[in-house]
């Protein structure tokens, strides 16, 4: 008899036609239940957050992903699977496992891994040497968020998009924005919902000012507004094309109201 073990294939729908149906509808509803009730649970700005640009799911964070465990009744185990420790050139890396458990029962597990190279780390301000501990707490969470979303089955109302690297790319948008992202950027609240910040710049700048002073106004927004009061105004400034660069130029202001615009110019 061969030692080799024999790999059967099965056909898909083999287990589909062994299934019970009034029992996997019964779970089904049970799962969109279990959804409505982690939605009315959790607090936005806490326990979840804005993804990646252009998604249509919130990002699951911490907060979040611990309230959702003390609902199902899991514990956490964590195993670290892989692990570098460069302290000689400042690198570390660490993929953790954690596994949901309860009563002894091994439910599920995710995975998550950081490393000291990812982009939010890369500041002349972060000590490299003190990297290991923040790579492997993060390594750490992520792996909890990732058996949090598969356990309860919230991949499709959850998105497991970095909740360190959005704050990261809020931030970098915040500092790189220019006067057109500023203008485009469009409201979802409010009176003006719907509405781009040029548009209501426009309309009631007095809108613009008191977004400008609440505390509670995005920082991505309040940037804009920032960027739209304090820049130039549109019907002060003309522009001219340099024929040697075809680059758009602004006129000095000597030249704003030229006398000889138009047919009577001598040029």
């Amino acid at each position: 008899m061969s030692n080799e073990m024999m790999v059967q294939e099965v056909n898909p729908m083999m287990i589909i036609e062994g299934l019970k149906i009034d029992r996997v509808q019964d779970s089904m509803n049970k799962i969109q239940q279990f959804q409505k009730v982690v939605q009315g649970a959790l607090s936005a700005d806490h326990d979840y957050g804005s993804a990646f640009p252009g998604s249509n799911k919130p990002s699951l964070l911490k907060p979040g992903a611990e309230k959702i465990l003390m609902l199902l009744g899991l514990a956490s185990e964590y195993e670290i699977i892989e692990k570098i420790q460069d302290y000689e050139d400042g690198f570390f890396a660490y993929t953790v496992r954690c596994v949901l458990t309860k009563a002894g029962q091994v439910i599920t597990e995710g995975l998550g891994h950081c490393n000291s190279k990812e982009k939010k780390y890369d500041s002349d301000k972060q000590d490299k040497y003190m990297l290991g501990n923040t790579c492997l707490k993060m390594a750490k969470k992520r792996a909890q968020v990732d058996a949090a979303l598969t356990v309860g089955s919230l991949s499709n109302i959850f998105t497991q998009d970095l909740e360190d690297m959005v704050q990261f790319n809020q931030s970098e948008r915040v500092n790189t924005m220019t006067m057109k992202e500023a203008e485009n950027i469009k409201l979802t609240f409010g009176k003006h919902k719907g509405k781009t910040l040029e548009e209501v710049y426009k309309e009631a700048p007095d809108y613009i000012q008191w977004l400008l002073g609440n505390d509670r106004t995005d920082p991505a927004i309040k940037k804009a507004c920032e960027i739209l009061v304090s820049g130039p105004k549109k019907e002060d400034s003309k522009e001219k094309v340099n024929t040697e660069t075809g680059e758009i130029e602004d006129l000095p202001p000597e030249f704003m109201n030229n006398p000889f615009d138009g047919e009577d110019s001598p040029f």
